[in-house]
């Protein structure tokens, strides 16, 4: 033992002497990071789908398009992606949740999409809000809130109308922060180009 302590490092000699106290129940070394205080990050399953969700989002971004982007989910699986494309198709209906809507349709073969959930990175308006009762939807999860035009809680709450055929189970403020970090970063992105242009 004395021979060993001698010509071990300064580490190992440290953990021996602790071992020294663990005393008949102790034979094994406590590692130096058995202590340390780890941060485990837990992420839920809506985060998990919203995470895609403001994948398609950074695409409209980077296409010059209001950065939003939803994801269908059908039994743990997607179902149907998309994001705003109205510029870039120059068609007033291509939101991010209609386009979803229409190809998790397509891939499904049915437009009924009652075991559906959809994850949109921004509260839907008006005209998409429509198409998920339309669709029939199981689920609707959202991350922003839209007080100019939101129709899933803000100004109206067309998902959950009892007046209406089909009412949809509503999740919101889903990573709200990301969701509202890229939304203000596209628009401060566009106003600083077009105080650049009125400058000359």
């Amino acid at each position: 033992m004395f021979i060993l302590l001698a010509f071990s490092p300064p580490a190992l000699i440290a953990q021996l002497d602790r071992a020294l106290g663990y005393g008949p129940r102790g034979w094994g070394f406590e590692s130096s990071w058995a202590h340390q205080k780890r941060e485990v990050i837990v992420i839920t399953e809506d985060e998990r789908w919203m995470k895609l969700a403001l994948q398609e989002a950074e695409l409209a971004f980077q296409e010059g398009e209001i950065p939003v982007g939803a994801i269908a989910v059908r039994e743990g699986r997607v179902a149907g992606r998309g994001h705003n494309q109205v510029e870039t198709l120059n068609d007033p209906t291509a939101h991010a949740e209609i386009i979803a809507l229409g190809a998790a349709a397509t891939s499904l073969q049915s437009w009924r999409l009652c075991d559906c959930d959809l994850y949109v990175t921004l509260e839907p308006c008006p005209m998409c809000a429509g198409a998920t009762v339309t669709a029939r939807l199981r689920r609707l999860v959202f991350g922003a809130f839209n007080p100019q035009e939101g129709a899933c809680g803000s100004l109206w709450n067309i998902v959950q109308d009892q007046r209406l055929e089909h009412q949809i189970e509503l999740t919101s403020g889903v990573l709200k922060r990301e969701c509202e970090t890229i939304l203000k970063s596209f628009f401060a992105k566009l106003r600083e180009t077009k105080e650049r242009c009125l400058s000359g």
